[in-house]
C-alpha cells in the first residue's frame, strides 16, 4: 500500500509539472517565436540599421571631459560635407554652452548622454527621468531643439532604462564599431579599428576630446567617402517606426500590413 501511494503522488508531482511547463509554453509562445525568429525579446538600444544596399553610416561623438577638440572636429565634417552626432553629458552642457551652440549650428545633431554620466541600470525610474530631463530642458534651452537620441554611459542598460528613454521621447542608441580612441590609440590604429568593422548602417563610437580623434577622423572620412559610404546624422539612419530589431540590437524595417 505505501509504494502505490507513493507511486501515486510521484505521478501526480510530474503532472503538475508538466501542465505548469505547457502553460507557460502557452503563455509565452510569441516570446519563444520571437526568439527562434532571431527577433530580440528584451528592449534593446539601436546599434546598427539594416541598410540593405544603401551606403551610409552614422559617425557619434560622447562628450563628457574636455572640448579642446570639438571645434576642430566640427571643422574637418564640414570641409568633408560629412555630419555627426554629439552626445553630451550634462555638467559638459554646463560647463561648454558656447560648444554646444556651435554644435548645433554646423548642422550636427545633439543626442543626450545623461546628466552624470552614471551606471543607468543601478537607477530606479524617478532617477532616471531626472538624469535624462536635465540635459534635455539644458540642450533645448540653448539650441531651441531637444534631443531625440540617448546613448546610455558605458554602454550600460536595462529594460527599465529603454522604456523610460522611450518614455521621454527619445531613441536609445549604442554603436556598432567602436573605435577605441578613448584608450589612447593613434590615428592609424583608429582607423584599422573603423576599416575591419564598417559596414552599411554601422553607427560609430568616437569620443569628442580623446588624444588622436582630431588626427584620425580627416583619415576616417578619405576612407569612407573612398568605399563609396555617406556619413549623416541618426535622424538620417535610424528607423522611427516600422522596424523590428534582432538580438544584435539592428533594426530590420518591418512591411506595412
Amino acid at each position: 500500500m505505501f509504494v502505490t501511494i507513493k507511486a501515486k503522488n510521484v505521478l501526480a508531482v510530474v503532472l503538475t509539472a508538466i501542465l505548469t511547463v505547457l502553460c507557460c509554453v502557452g503563455l509565452n509562445f510569441e516570446a519563444v517565436a520571437d526568439v527562434y525568429n532571431g527577433k530580440s525579446v528584451r528592449k534593446l538600444p539601436v546599434y546598427g540599421v539594416d541598410c540593405g544596399e544603401e551606403k551610409k553610416v552614422a559617425l557619434t561623438f560622447d562628450a563628457a571631459w574636455g572640448a579642446d577638440k570639438t571645434q576642430s572636429i566640427l571643422d574637418t565634417l564640414e570641409e568633408n560635407g560629412a555630419t555627426g552626432t554629439f552626445f553630451l553629458v550634462g555638467f559638459w552642457v554646463d560647463k561648454y554652452p558656447d560648444m554646444v551652440k556651435a554644435i548645433a549650428n554646423s548642422g550636427c545633431e545633439i543626442g543626450n548622454h545623461s546628466k552624470n554620466h552614471l551606471h543607468m541600470s543601478e537607477l530606479n525610474r524617478e532617477e532616471i527621468v531626472t538624469e535624462l530631463k536635465y540635459v534635455s530642458d539644458k540642450v533645448e534651452k540653448l539650441t531651441g531643439s531637444r534631443p531625440a537620441y540617448f546613448r546610455p554611459p558605458f554602454g550600460d542598460y536595462d529594460d527599465l532604462l529603454v522604456q523610460t528613454v522611450e518614455d521621454e521621447g527619445m531613441q536609445a542608441v549604442q554603436w556598432s564599431v567602436d573605435s577605441l580612441d578613448w584608450k589612447g590609440l593613434s590615428a592609424e590604429e583608429i582607423l584599422s579599428r573603423v576599416k575591419k568593422g564598417v559596414k552599411n548602417g554601422s553607427i560609430i563610437l568616437f569620443h569628442n576630446n580623446s588624444d588622436a580623434i582630431a588626427e584620425a577622423l580627416p583619415l576616417v572620412l578619405a576612407y569612407l567617402k573612398n568605399q563609396g559610404y555617406e556619413t549623416v546624422g541618426l535622424s538620417d539612419l535610424i528607423l522611427k517606426e516600422d522596424y523590428e530589431i534582432d538580438n544584435n540590437g539592428i533594426q530590420h524595417a518591418e512591411p506595412r500590413r
